[in-house]
């Protein structure tokens, strides 16, 4: 159908009275990212869609008195990349709040806080986020640091990884935490082992317990955030992106402002954007919750902002000793993490959104979490039957050999986050202390997926990763480690995937998982123009520099959002 669709075009462009182009980009290296994988030299750009792939000759009938005409000199040229789990709003932390993102210490940290809670003596509490778990003994930071800097002002700061915070004393009192309260559901209060008193660290829901006391981020602030969002995505060349969970308030319900953020930049026509939303179901929810959401997705539909998934948490995170474990953890051989649902609720729950046509988008960091949203998915395929459903187990951290084959029977998509494929600080510092050397070995297992015949869609889960630049992220994927000539620094060498598989997973496999194959993926005509042009061909460079490239220019809808000044 598509070869008929250009086949026409250039028929009636050499006569003169076929579409000129708003864009040509002739003399490049085209990767289509199309079921055969063709190459091509050029290609038209009209009205948001692409016109015409193919030879330079060709592209010629569709140059216009207004067409821009790029020479790319050999350039490579991709489709719009396709992060497939990320927490756009995060990036409020860079715009409104603190930032310890890059900050390697503690003294950092809190001359950070102190700086910004000077500079902004208004503020009922200070927040932030990006403090890094291997930074600070098994319990975490204390809140009497805290308390040296800001003691009149309650301050929480997320971690890294967005599974805990970090609270100073004013806040603990005005969420009426004391040694008495006892942990949460699905929650920790780390504690001081001689008295009970909490130390200032909350993991996992307890984090809710601060969070639900303070006065929430404002529309306009979430707005902020998705705009600093959008300026970062342009300039790696990123068009779509996977909300991981919209709404999600730190207090685990739901908070509405985020969503009418996304609504307003979109009524504004602000949105740079693609997004796709993953609505959260909680283990306290009954089946009932289900039609509500369903009734919320009917709300979004039709624009840059739509609502397609639900999102599960399974479990926690390693460094919060929350992941789900089939074995023990190392340092606590009587325990095996944080199971977050009662399995047969699980099931349930996961039924009732395959029914009503969700993308079900499960968080699972242990192997036996990843095992229980497995028997989820074949509990739902034997209640509803076998349905294109596109659900999806993001992380993956660890995965027993067999759930790999489930994964590929079940038609489960794998979403990892190949920019943690490797060993060093962290590593060292948590997985391999927490896990075993043997077990923490085996991380984020990625050829496994493909060998099986697994769809496999690249994400960041930004704001835990920052920068986020999907070439980056490809880099990870082919050669395991941060310093690949190091070999100490490889994580699971055997687990290294192709370049080609790598940019499929940014590209082709995120449109499927998105359910956006027609639209989005390839470079083809009659496809929505998401371009990316970088400034070398990722082939012709060693694996490690592929990491290096630049992107020159991004079109989104055939507009431009980024350009670079040496293009």
């Amino acid at each position: 159908m598509r070869s008929r669709i250009t086949l026409l075009l250039l028929l009636s462009s050499a006569c003169g009275t076929g579409p000129k182009a708003d864009w040509v980009l002739r003399n490049g290296n085209i990767h289509t990212q199309d079921s055969t994988g063709r190459r091509a030299r050029s290609l038209a750009v009209g009205g948001g869609t692409i016109l015409y792939v193919g030879d330079d000759t060709g592209v010629e009938a569709f140059v216009g008195p207004e067409t821009e005409v790029i020479d790319l000199g050999g350039k490579m040229v991709l489709p719009g990349f396709i992060d497939s789990h990320s927490h756009p709003t995060g990036a409020m932390v860079q715009a409104v709040a603190v930032s310890l993102n890059d900050l390697r210490s503690l003294e950092q940290y809190l001359e950070a806080v102190r700086r910004f809670a000077r500079e902004n003596p208004e503020k009922e509490a200070i927040r932030g986020s990006g403090w890094s778990n291997a930074l600070f003994p098994l319990t975490g930071p204390k809140k009497g640091d805290l308390d040296g800097v800001v003691s009149d002002r309650p301050v929480q700061l997320g971690s890294g990884d967005g599974h805990s915070s970090w609270v100073n004393s004013k806040a603990l009192e005005l969420a009426g935490i004391t040694k008495d309260t006892p942990d949460p559901q699905g929650g920790v209060i780390e504690r001081d082992p001689s008295t009970g008193e909490p130390m200032g660290t909350l993991r996992e829901s307890a984090t809710g317990l601060v969070s639900a006391v303070l006065p929430p981020f404002t529309v306009e602030e979430r707005m902020t955030g998705l705009l600093a969002f959008q300026e970062m995505a342009a300039k790696d060349g990123v068009t779509t992106a996977r909300i991981a969970a919209i709404g999600l308030a730190a207090a685990g319900d739901y908070d509405p402002s985020e969503m009418v953020a996304y609504e307003r930049l979109e009524s504004e026509g602000k949105l740079g954007v693609r997004f796709r939303g993953s609505l959260l179901l909680t283990p306290d929810d009954p089946v009932e919750r289900v039609r509500e959401l369903v009734a919320e997705r009917e709300k979004q539909k039709g624009g840059l902002f739509e609502i397609d998934a639900v999102k599960i948490f399974v479990d926690g995170v390693v460094e919060g000793e929350t992941a789900y474990l089939h074995e023990p953890y190392a340092h606590r051989p009587d325990y095996r993490g944080e199971l977050l649902w009662d399995p047969a609720h699980l099931n349930v729950m996961v039924a009732a959104a395959d029914r009503e046509g969700f993308i079900v988008h499960v968080h699972a960091i242990g192997d036996a979490a990843t095992g229980l949203a497995l028997d989820a998915f074949q509990f739902a395929r034997e209640k509803n039957g076998r349905t294109d459903a596109r659900h999806q187990v993001t992380h993956l951290q660890l995965v027993t050999p067999s759930d790999v084959k489930r994964f590929a029977d079940l038609s489960v998509i794998a979403v990892p986050q190949p920019f943690w494929f490797s060993k060093g600080g962290f590593y060292d510092a948590i997985e391999a202390p927490y896990l075993g050397e043997e077990r923490a070995s085996r991380e984020y297992p990625m050829k496994s997926f493909f060998d099986a015949g697994v769809t496999v869609a690249s994400a960041s889960d930004f704001p835990v990763t920052i920068p986020f630049s999907p070439v980056v992220g490809m880099k990870m994927g082919i050669t395991r480690s941060f310093d690949s000539a190091n070999p100490d620094m490889v994580l699971g060498p055997e687990e290294r995937v192709s370049l080609e598989q790598m940019i499929a997973s940014f590209t082709a496999n995120g449109a499927f998982a998105a359910r956006l194959e027609d639209r989005i993926g390839s470079l083809e005509a009659g496809k929505v123009a998401d371009i990316v042009v970088l400034d070398r061909d990722l082939f012709e460079v060693a694996p490690e520099q592929v990491g290096e490239a630049k992107v020159l220019l991004t079109l989104f809808e055939g507009r431009e959002i980024y350009r670079a000044p040496e293009l």
